[in-house]
């Protein structure tokens, strides 16, 4: 067994938290309401916002469009409280189980996810 099979066998059914990061830094995270279960959001972490968010138990993320940490509601208050986080089998991807202090999305909506697509039609709708 080389090194690179040692490591994907020890990522995907070891116990070490081993995140592996895309070729530009980041992470998939998607953020569910703890209560709810609803999906609120999906962003991305780079392993800034996964130490931030490990720390303060208080979502960050990586914001592309800025390029730097964001920290989920430092404008609006909206924060998401972090209850759990969940590590998919090969460790690209994270689920933040969250307690959201308010809407999630920039729209004012509860959730990113407000829209549905009709299938006959095309458009979009509003849930």
């Amino acid at each position: 067994m080389n090194a690179s099979d040692h490591d994907a066998k020890r990522r995907e059914s070891g116990t070490d938290f081993m995140p592996k990061f895309d070729a530009n830094g980041l992470l998939c995270a998607v953020v569910t309401d703890h209560a709810s279960k609803d999906i609120l959001m999906v962003a991305f972490m780079d392993s800034e916002a996964l130490e931030a968010t490990i720390e303060t138990g208080v979502a960050h993320f990586h914001s592309r469009s800025r390029g730097r940490l964001w920290k989920k509601g430092e404008s609006s208050g909206n924060v998401l409280q972090v209850r759990e986080m969940r590590v998919d089998c090969d460790q690209d991807a994270l689920i933040l189980v969250c307690d959201p202090a308010g809407p999630t999305c920039h729209t004012g909506a509860r959730s990113c996810f407000y829209r549905g697509l009709n299938r006959e039609t095309g458009q979009l709708e509003t849930s």
